[in-house]
């Protein structure tokens, strides 16, 4: 809603004529009676990126901003970069510089009815690296369901609260390093990185309280050199590098018009932790942060979006 409220005002000051709605049993036929130039979805998680709102306005045959429903439908699955990343890299014959954790995806039916929660005594060997491990729902947002865990003795606890949000669990690599956001604007080769933006929590991890308090977390448009390098010819050069890698990712999952890729720098790699094809709008949000930080402003770019996207006009998939 707060995000809704932010793009509402952008687009009125660009002068568009803007009706909010939200998703209840009046959203078919309002779409239907108002038949709107472009809808711009605002919602997050569940509904807003996992291809479902998408799919409801190509069958009413209203166009959007954003990526089309069979994208955000793969894009929703943390276990399906590397597989996307593997098509893109042999589509362009390149070699690729995103990197992503190793790790496994397994069912809740496979815990309830098959037994393997008797097996997560090979996790430590199935998962370079062993302990700590990040268990996390395999679909999902706003670090609900995902845990740090430093032992065998904790995992059945995280796995089970992962899958009390998602039907399937990943268990992967912890990664430790600057913790990055970036937002692109575009779509193929016309689509451009926003300047990184570095989170850093007060205390503890970037969890779901943190990301629901702005107080509780630094944030940095752009991401300071010295969190990358103590040399400042190094340090954009790697920023150069997340940037592409960024942008990788954003081409191999086909995203249209804007996402925003999380990732860490490892010190090495850039290590992709998601996908969003639903950017956070509010005022403290990532993608407000980085489009200053850039020199736009929200309201021509969103102004710019809803623009391409009549232009385009409705795209059945």
């Amino acid at each position: 809603l707060a995000s809704g409220k932010v793009v509402c005002e952008a687009l009125e000051e660009a002068g568009h004529k803007v009706v909010p709605l939200d998703t209840n049993a009046d959203l078919v036929p309002t779409l239907r009676s108002e038949r709107p130039d472009v809808v711009y979805n605002a919602l997050h998680g569940k509904h807003g990126e996992d291809g479902t709102i998408q799919s409801l306005l190509e069958f009413l045959g209203i166009p959007f901003v954003g990526s089309p429903a069979s994208v955000c439908h793969r894009a929703w699955n943390k276990d399906a970069l590397h597989s996307a990343l593997a098509k893109y890299r042999d589509l362009t014959g390149e070699e690729g510089c995103a990197s992503w954790p190793q790790g496994v995806y397994l069912a809740r039916d496979a815990f309830k009815g098959m037994g393997a929660a008797t097996a997560l005594d090979m996790v430590a060997d199935r998962v370079i690296g062993g302990y700590p491990v990040c268990v996390k729902p395999a679909h999902g947002g706003s670090a609900l369901g995902v845990h740090k865990v430093k032992s065998q003795e904790e995992l059945g606890e995280a796995v089970l609260d992962a899958l009390s949000y998602d039907d399937h669990v990943v268990i992967e690599q912890w990664i430790e390093g600057v913790e990055l956001a970036v937002s692109v604007i575009g779509t193929g080769w016309d689509a451009h990185a926003l300047p990184p933006v570095e989170i850093v929590p007060k205390r503890g991890l970037y969890d779901t309280a943190a990301r629901m308090d702005a107080s509780l977390v630094d944030y940095y448009a752009p991401v300071r050199n010295e969190s990358l390098s103590s040399n400042e010819a190094d340090a954009q050069a790697i920023r150069a590098e997340i940037e592409r890698a960024v942008l990788e990712v954003y081409r191999a999952y086909g995203l249209r018009d804007l996402g925003r890729i999380d990732l860490i720098w490892d010190g090495a790699q850039a290590r992709v932790m998601e996908t969003n094809v639903s950017p956070g709008m509010t005022e403290t949000s990532l993608f407000p942060a980085a489009c200053k930080a850039g020199g736009l402003s929200l309201s021509a770019v969103l102004n710019e979006l809803v623009s391409n996207a009549k232009e385009r006009g409705a795209v059945f998939c």
